[in-house]
């Protein structure tokens, strides 16, 4: 029989320090990770490894700019569903990544049951993409489209 996992281990000042630094940017060489943290280039690039191989660092993402990629306009959609089968919505969790245009969508609690962040080139290109993609979905019972004026990046604080 297979011994249970470790618990994971606690974050430390010098992990989360790792952490503030790649948020800041990501593209940090392990020299320069190193010396910001005041750690030996080999000793970082091990607590690197495990932040990554535990799941604290999924990943490191470029910070596009849609409208430069000539994608100028973005939206949330929120989406309630008739229904709240496992299947069905999982089979949305699947559908949604696939679809052009899509940045993020988060499956949430409350009146809606996703949000999805979209890009598109026009008004026209939004609307194809709502009733082509989200509400011809099965079991979509309504869809609300907000317009996005502005992106307001967070502070990326550590819990």
């Amino acid at each position: 029989m297979p011994y249970p996992a470790p618990p994971p281990r606690p974050l430390d000042a010098i992990d989360r320090a790792l952490v503030r630094a790649l948020l800041d940017d990501g593209r940090l060489s392990n020299a320069e990770l190193a010396r910001r943290v005041a750690l030996p280039e080999s000793t970082c690039s091990g607590r690197v490894r495990a932040l990554r191989e535990s799941g604290v660092v999924r990943g490191i993402h470029a910070d596009i700019d849609h409208a430069a990629l000539g994608q100028p306009m973005e939206a949330i959609i929120a989406l309630r569903f008739a229904g709240h089968t496992r299947m069905s919505m999982d089979s949305f969790r699947e559908r949604i990544a696939a679809v052009p245009g899509v940045i993020a969508a988060f499956h949430v609690a409350g009146a809606d049951d996703f949000l999805v962040h979209v890009t598109a080139t026009s008004s026209d290109d939004l609307r194809d993409l709502v009733l082509d993609h989200l509400t011809s979905v099965e079991g979509v019972a309504h869809a609300q489209t907000s317009l996005v004026f502005e992106r307001i990046a967070g502070q990326r604080q550590l819990g």
